[in-house]
């Protein structure tokens, strides 16, 4: 749909411009005539996200992700939703941060919306046969009041979780029914910012990919059922904006020098536990002035236990630290009475909170990934505040004493209660359970323990990993506390918690039968529901996910005569499906966000599982978006984090390539060249004396200990460059440039080439060194992600190939090895040009069978207890699913099935099958043009029997291995 001419207004209500972690809801009631409505249309967006429901149904959510001055918005046909005569409601509710992450960069709040009824031309019920409902100071809005915005961040890259109090708020708001003027309504009249095009939404732009699923899914089994019991206290605190306020205008790190302080009063004597269960930052905590010292618990957790007298006693934390975002969390246990409140005071003062800031006493943002150690931690204020017993030995510092703002501290911290259980109980599971997770009438009843501080713990299993929205429906007394957790990876005893993600709801029931359906999306496998608080039985009527993805069918497929390569190829295709939301992301738990170098290996798995388009040209054009930020581009888009990945640059020039040749979609190319000229002009500046890039950034390849400092000239991105510059002359032609506007390019990369073999090479270890640092120092590390993109890139040429080429198939052991999936798609990419596809194979058999010996559904970020893991040896990877991992649905599909491309637009293809150990093999790829081609092979001795089924119109040639024969079979279909 093109772009549209607005009558609407865009409306907000309350009195911030852009309050944190509102959910606002928007009302507007109509008439339609008697008759003679033909079709309806309701255009949308919203800051920063919406669910709408037209009389009182769900129709969609959105906006897709945009950069703050180009906003994107959402057409919906509603037409069958409305009532003809009668009065109709539009409502939506919206969801706005408040505050820059990851995937979305602060604006304001704000709703624009617009219904446009049109009419048979012989109607008379209106001028012009066009009726208009549009925002704008005639709708209603109020705060969503049952939903608390004190609510945990989530994390650094993502938005907040649910604290939901449903006493609070009345569900039928969306129904035409609802009355908005009761005694204590809070509805009011929306107030109007401004036309569409008012900053800072300055563009809209029409939604340019297809709207995302929602598939009900139920749970497969439970897993088990705990009474547990959780601390005495629990808090979630987001210091990173206490002591940074302007810090919620971007993503970037920030450190800050300074101290937590809170009185903790005890009604009687008794021992005491202090925590972290949230992941520990610090081990100078003071009780009274005395030093904690002796702390316990597996890392990142860290606790001590305190014997202390009853009365008040003063608590300070050093919380000076590098902090990305999300939530702090403290926690308390003690079989006493005990409560919190501000230091000197004489209560709790909950107006804010029962703590006070101390300082900061110096702060940093990180831009260019500037090291943390520039903090000034010797300030003298801050080393005399160390080890303060009272509030009042502090009397000289009060002018750096402040309250730790209320928006900024959420006692409801279901992750920290979540992660530190102080009691559990393993249950076993009665039959009548089993019905939670049933699509049956019949609910499972869950009684209550007569010991209050006693709840009950269910562990769920939803199969396989997930993405999307929690819902549940319980009968439940009011008061009664649903709390939910969103976990990954279980395994026997060990669960591995989200440290660094707050993964988690919590409900409060109102009294009878309801349902909930939580607005934000989640990733997970396992959820541990935990029922608290409960004075009756809960009835539990169902548990399930609205799985939500982009629309893809499953037009690709592969099958073989190894049962573990086809699960590793569903597990690829499984893991790619649930990275597609409306952008490939990393993971759908941990953040959720458009890594632009992940998205290059993501495009060329998703083209064979998969074969969406839409979704690869819309994250190829967000990238440039990010260009006033940084002429480099930065490494994840729309995003407030100032991060600049030379590699992921790279790699995005290299995808819309990749793109193009793929579709054969040149005005792509006429389009996007000048974005990719640009960048690449600009790292050209970048070249030192000797003619190689030489630069301060994020200079990532691998998450193994290969030696990629942040400054200086670093080997393989250097070698990553020269592929970009040789792939750009060729996007340039393609584009329409002339022969002489490509040959910079051409010369460019080979003139990088010439110098990285004059300055890189090693001759006594007969490869490329990892770097050379700022400081002229040569790197004594050699690794293979150096080596394998020198074969790649074709930099190592003639003799120096050939010792390359050697390392693929026997590495030296004293190189450091590949460490993820993400580098691994890389070397299988050297293998495949090498011609070694057993080695590539094998590979894919060792390092993904170990993800299915542990049950894995999706492909890992990692492989097993690699070095980010080994804090804990029971941790395999972080994240359990990730599509920078997912190779194999890509290369088992092109070089074992053997489908290539061989002209643009996949009109002329090669089918070059490569059995290796294997018998027999089928499968499926979708073609960019429509249809798929179906490839089945089998082996006998030396003779090849190939069946293919192709489009009609489509050139096919066919070749195998030598030393073999073939019998092959084409059918075309019309």
């Amino acid at each position: 749909m093109n772009a549209r001419s607005w009558t609407a207004q865009w409306i907000w209500g309350g009195h911030e411009e852009s309050p944190r972690n509102e959910w606002r809801c928007f009302r507007k009631v109509f008439e339609l005539p008697a008759e003679g409505l033909e079709e309806a249309w309701l255009h949308l967006a919203a800051d920063s996200r919406y669910i709408l429901y037209v009389n009182g149904e769900r129709i969609g959510r959105g906006p897709v992700r945009s950069w703050r001055e180009e906003q994107f918005y959402d057409s919906y046909e509603v037409g069958h939703l409305l009532r003809a005569g009668q009065r109709n409601v539009i409502a939506v509710h919206v969801l706005h941060f408040g505050l820059t992450n990851f995937y979305y960069i602060r604006g304001r709040g704000g709703l624009l919306a617009e219904l446009e009824c049109t009419f048979t031309p012989d109607s008379n019920a209106v001028r012009n046969n066009i009726l208009r409902i549009c925002s704008d100071d005639t709708w209603s809005t109020s705060k969503l009041l049952a939903q608390n915005p004190r609510s945990p961040r989530m994390c650094c890259q993502q938005g907040f979780a649910d604290v939901y109090d449903a006493r609070a708020w009345d569900e039928k708001w969306i129904l035409t029914c609802y009355r908005e003027d009761g005694p204590d309504s809070t509805w009011e009249k929306a107030k109007c910012i401004g036309p569409a095009g008012v900053d800072p939404w300055k563009r809209l732009k029409p939604r340019d990919i297809p709207f995302l699923t929602e598939e009900k899914m139920y749970p497969s089994r439970l897993v088990s059922l705990r009474r547990v019991q959780a601390p005495s206290w629990t808090a979630a605190i987001d210091l990173r904006a206490a002591m940074v306020p302007d810090s919620i205008l971007h993503a970037n790190p920030v450190s800050y020098v300074g101290y937590l302080a809170g009185e903790l009063l005890l009604k009687e004597s008794g021992t005491i536990t202090l925590g972290f269960p949230g992941g520990w930052r610090t081990d100078r905590v003071w009780v009274d002035g005395k030093l904690c010292t002796e702390w316990f618990g597996d890392t990142p957790e860290r606790y001590c236990t305190l014997d202390l007298d009853a009365g008040e006693h003063f608590v300070l934390i050093d919380v000076t630290s590098w902090d990305h975002g999300g939530s702090f969390h403290l926690a308390a246990n003690s079989e006493a009475a005990l409560e919190w409140r501000t230091p000197g005071g004489t209560g709790t003062n909950m107006e804010e909170t029962p703590f006070v800031l101390i300082g900061p006493f110096d702060t940093m943002v990180h831009i260019d990934h500037q090291e943390p150690q520039q903090m000034r931690v010797d300030h003298p204020e801050y080393v005399k505040a160390a080890g303060a017993a009272s509030v009042k030995e502090l009397a000289d510092l009060s002018g750096r004493i402040r309250p730790l703002p209320g928006a900024l501290y959420c006692e409801d911290d279901v992750l920290g209660a979540g992660i530190w259980t102080v009691e559990a109980e393993s249950l076993s599971i009665p039959s009548q359970l089993e019905h939670a997770i049933l699509p049956t009438p019949e609910p499972a009843v869950i009684p209550r323990f007569e010991n209050a501080e006693s709840d009950y713990e269910i562990v769920i299993d939803v199969g396989r990993e997930t993405t999307g929205f929690i819902g549940f429906e319980v009968e439940a007394k009011a008061g009664t506390i649903i709390d939910v957790y969103g976990i990954e990876y279980i395994r026997d005893e060990f669960r591995q918690h989200t440290y660094g993600l707050d993964n988690t709801i919590r409900y409060i029931c109102r009294e009878g039968r309801q349902r909930y359906l939580s607005p934000v999306r989640r990733g997970f496998r396992y959820m541990v529901l935990t029922i608290r608080g409960a004075e009756a039985p809960v009835r539990l009527y169902e548990v399930y996910v609205h799985q939500s993805t982009y629309p893809v069918t499953n037009a690709g497929a592969f099958q073989c005569s190894d049962m573990m390569l086809n699960e590793i190829w569903n597990i690829s295709r499984h893991t790619t499906r649930l990275c597609m939301e409306d952008t490939f992301v990393d993971c759908p738990s941990y953040e959720q966000v458009f890594w632009v170098g992940d998205s290059r290996n993501e495009a060329l798995v998703n083209y064979y599982v998969f074969g969406a388009l839409d979704i690869v040209k819309r994250c190829l054009n967000l990238v440039p978006g990010s260009k006033d930020m940084s002429p480099l581009y930065i490494d994840q888009v729309p995003s407030g984090w100032s991060s600049v990945i030379p590699n992921w640059t790279f790699f995005w020039s290299i995808a819309c390539l990749e793109y193009v040749e793929h579709a054969n979609d040149r005005d792509f190319a006429m389009e996007i060249w000048p974005a990719v000229r640009f960048t690449l002009e600009h790292y050209l500046k970048n070249l030192n004396a000797d003619g190689l890039l030489d630069m301060r950034g994020w200079n990532l390849l691998d998450w193994a200990p290969i030696d990629q400092p942040n400054d200086g000239i670093v080997t393989h991105q250097n070698l990553v460059l020269v592929l970009a510059l040789k792939k750009a002359a060729e996007l340039a032609r393609i584009a329409g440039e002339d022969a002489e506007a490509t040959k910079p390019w051409i010369q460019a990369a080979k003139t990088l080439s010439s110098a990285i073999n004059a300055h890189l090479w090693e001759e006594g270890q007969q490869a490329y060194l990892d770097c050379i640092h700022s400081d002229g120092r040569r790197s004594d590390i050699f690794s293979m992600q150096t080596q394998v993109l020198a074969y790649l890139s074709g930099v190592a040429s003639g003799k120096r190939k050939e010792i390359v080429g050697s390392y693929l198939l026997d590495p030296p052991s004293s190189f450091v090895q590949i460490g993820s999936p993400f580098m691994s798609f890389f070397y299988y990419e050297a293998l495949a040009e090498a011609g070694r596809y057993e080695h590539m194979l094998n590979d894919i058999r060792f390092n993904y069978g170990q993800m299915l010996r542990y049950d894995a559904t999706t492909c890992w970020e990692m492989y097993p207890n690699f070095t980010e893991n080994r804090a804990n040896k029971d941790q395999l990877t972080r994240s359990h699913c990730h599509a920078w991992s997912a190779a194999p649905g890509y290369f088992l599909g092109r070089n074992i099935l053997g489908v290539k491309r061989a002209d643009p637009g996949w009109t002329r293809i090669l089918v070059e099958p490569q059995p290796c150990d294997l018998v027999w093999a089928r499968g499926s790829v979708p073609l960019p043009q429509g249809g798929r081609m179906d490839v089945s092979w089998s082996v006998d001795g030396d003779m090849m029997d190939i069946d293919v089924f192709v489009p009609g119109g489509v050139e096919v040639e066919v070749r195998v291995p030598d030393g073999m024969q073939k019998r092959v079979k084409i059918v075309e279909s019309k």
